[in-house]
């Protein structure tokens, strides 16, 4: 039987209005005692999920990383990979990315071509993405190592009719992404906009740096919250983005609000 829990999770948060905070980890840019002190912090803030993965991982510390996470906590690890190499089935989910926003086939089709057979055997939840990378302010590793054009920043409508088409493709959800050391975060309008015009649970990363940026992403439409860089920088910042991540659902189930 396939298990399907992780996503039936996201499902289910987005029913009930519930915004998840996702922390990507990249095994590139981050050494084993500071992968554990940002877990123990997470753990302590409540955090819903890591994601891990990056644009180039080349210190073949996946599987190590995984498993090193998976020994001091619980939280469910989704693979969020770069290639059709970052894979492993210490993980418990993988985002199987198609990067719908770009024409690049190898990225729409071919990788997953290539992955297919070994995550037909893996104990993986697949769980099918529309990927859109959206101008962040600056070249982004996303964007140079996929080469292709993000969404203009100010073009919703562009971002809203490339998210329906990823659904009616059969995507079970879709990832907005700024990128990794983006300046600017996906604008709260095209959130909105996006938000409003699918039913699948929607992903937003790239660019979110504070706390008031996370709450006002969240607010705007995004189900799943993700954030890496920032926290790569600053842990402390693990607490307050989840506390202001979290208590937009308490603000959408407040009586006031209905």
């Amino acid at each position: 039987m396939v298990n399907n829990s992780i996503y039936s999770g996201f499902l289910e948060a987005k029913k009930q209005g519930s915004k998840k905070f996702a922390v990507l980890i990249d095994p590139d840019k981050m050494r084993i005692p500071n992968i554990h002190i940002v877990i123990e912090k997470c753990m302590e803030a409540g955090v819903d999920y890591f994601f891990i993965g990056g644009s180039l991982i080349v210190n073949d510390m996946l599987d190590f990383v995984i498993a090193s996470m998976k020994e001091i906590c619980s939280i469910p690890i989704i693979l969020f990979p770069g290639n059709s190499f970052q894979l492993s089935y210490k993980a418990d989910g993988i985002l199987f990315l198609s990067l719908i926003s770009g024409r690049n086939a190898e990225l729409l089709i071919g990788n997953h071509v290539i992955s297919a057979p070994y995550l037909r055997l893996s104990p993986l939840e697949i769980i099918s993405t529309g990927y859109i990378l959206v101008e962040g302010g600056t070249m982004t590793s996303v964007q140079y190592m996929s080469n292709t054009y993000p969404i203009p920043s100010n073009k919703d409508d562009i971002a809203v009719c490339t998210a329906m088409a990823g659904e009616m493709l059969g995507m079970k959800q879709i990832y907005l992404d700024a990128g990794s050391g983006a300046k600017l975060p996906v604008s709260t309008s095209m959130i909105s906009a996006v938000s409003g015009g699918i039913e699948i649970p929607l992903i937003v990363g790239g660019g979110i740096s504070t706390a008031e940026v996370a709450s006002a992403s969240a607010k705007a439409g995004a189900d799943i919250l993700v954030v890496g860089n920032a926290i790569e920088k600053d842990s402390s910042l693990i607490k307050e983005i989840s506390c202001a991540i979290h208590e937009q659902s308490i603000y959408l189930h407040s009586p006031a609000i209905r």
